[in-house]
């Protein structure tokens, strides 16, 4: 049975990323400051306009305006002419320190409050919720191949207006990849759309010629888009008006694109802005984590975990892994191997995967997941081996 399945991605530059990138390098300088920093982080943008709010809770003095401004002019916007420029917007700041109420929870679990836990693991989850991880064995970093694609594309946007090849491209873009199925096989790229903002004295001619030979062909795998192949670029004829003058941005509105693009199910809850004591963030790696292990051992061919908590307590209420049929073992023995070899506690997981460093701001463009170009500590596989040596599997 032949199917089709799109993702989309979006650019450092497109309004919504541009506010996952300010909260994600707020964070990460208080993490530098203070690695004990509790921090709830969120940015709005629009024309002329940054907002920054939230929940924090450290010891360090960060300057806030100049992070913002800061991280809008690398992204591009540094000229009135663009729409937008980080040296002149206004910048609203209106932070306050997190409720006392949620810091009872996240000081001491209620398994610790009992004595039930007494090792140095013993927070709780800063919230109630429902996290999902996945894998699949479509591309070298086991990702679905439409997000993957999609991605690449993206970043290679940025590549040609940042290195000069394309320099009448501006920062807002966006790309969305249509992959054809042979049942649960990538066959063929059926459809490519690209969407850039661009110098109004630029022919729509000229950036579709550009923009299939210098970011479509080069990101496309070999063999996979044919004469059938639709591609769509900048569809709409004419994409000048970008960014937060364009459209308003919010951190948090990219939660798929951030994830698997559709692919697997998705809890909910966004990353960007929020130190690791929130398990919306650390659980959504840590579930990325086992599917991934579970696949690159060999044991099945696509894993979906889900991770779930209560608030203030520490261990999770559920974990389920779902290898749709794929796994060489049941799933049921494989959630049980899983669940008692690896801590999933929040404590335990921000010890492992050392989430207390500024490391944050290079993930809040592009995905978080997959990103083995910034070696992000989840997308590790190092307990494959374990898991193919308890299951007799090579």
């Amino acid at each position: 049975m032949r199917k089709l399945f799109t993702s989309e991605s979006v650019t450092e530059g497109h309004p919504d990323k541009i506010c996952d990138q300010i909260s994600d390098r707020i964070l990460d300088a208080m993490l530098a400051a203070d690695p004990m920093s509790r921090v709830a982080c969120e940015t709005c943008c629009t024309t002329g306009l940054v907002m920054v709010m939230g929940e924090i809770t450290t010891s360090a003095y960060v300057d806030i305006p100049s992070i913002v401004r800061d991280t809008v002019c690398s992204i591009g916007y540094n000229r009135a002419k663009f729409g937008f420029d980080g040296t002149t917007c206004a910048v609203i700041n209106s932070i306050h320190e997190q409720s006392p109420d949620i810091a009872l929870g996240v000081d001491k679990s209620a398994e610790a409050k009992s004595g039930e836990i007494t090792d140095e693991f013993d927070t709780g989850a800063g919230d109630q919720g429902l996290m999902f991880g996945y894998a699949c064995d479509e591309t070298p970093e086991l990702m679905p191949l439409p997000i993957s694609l999609a991605h690449k594309m993206a970043q290679r946007l940025t590549e040609v207006r940042k290195n000069g090849t394309l320099s009448y491209l501006r920062p807002d873009g966006k790309t969305q990849v249509t992959v054809e199925y042979e049942g649960n096989t990538p066959v063929r790229i059926d459809t490519v759309v690209v969407s850039s903002q661009h110098d109004p004295e630029v022919s729509l001619d000229e950036i579709r010629r550009d923009i299939i030979e210098h970011v479509i062909r080069p990101i496309a795998p070999e063999g996979m888009m044919d004469d059938d192949t639709k591609i769509y670029v900048n569809p709409t004829g004419r994409f000048v008006i970008g960014g937060p003058m364009g459209d308003s941005g919010l951190t948090g509105r990219k939660i798929i694109v951030d994830t698997y693009g559709g692919y697997s199910r998705h809890g909910g809850g966004a990353f960007s802005g929020k130190d690791t004591t929130k398990v919306d963030r650390s659980a959504s790696y840590m579930a990325r984590y086992i599917a991934k292990n579970v696949v690159a051992s060999g044991i099945a061919s696509r894993c979906e975990v889900q991770i779930a908590y209560a608030i203030g307590v520490a261990r999770p209420v559920s974990v389920m892994l779902d290898t749709f049929g794929t796994g060489k073992i049941d799933d049921q023995s494989l959630s049980e191997f899983v669940t008692s070899r690896i801590d999933m506690r929040p404590a335990a997981i921000i010890d492992r995967f050392d989430l207390r460093r500024p490391i944050y701001g290079d993930l809040a463009a592009y995905g978080h997941m997959g990103r083995e170009d910034v070696n992000a500590p989840w997308e590790k596989v190092d307990f494959a081996d374990e898991i193919r040596s308890i299951f007799n599997f090579n």
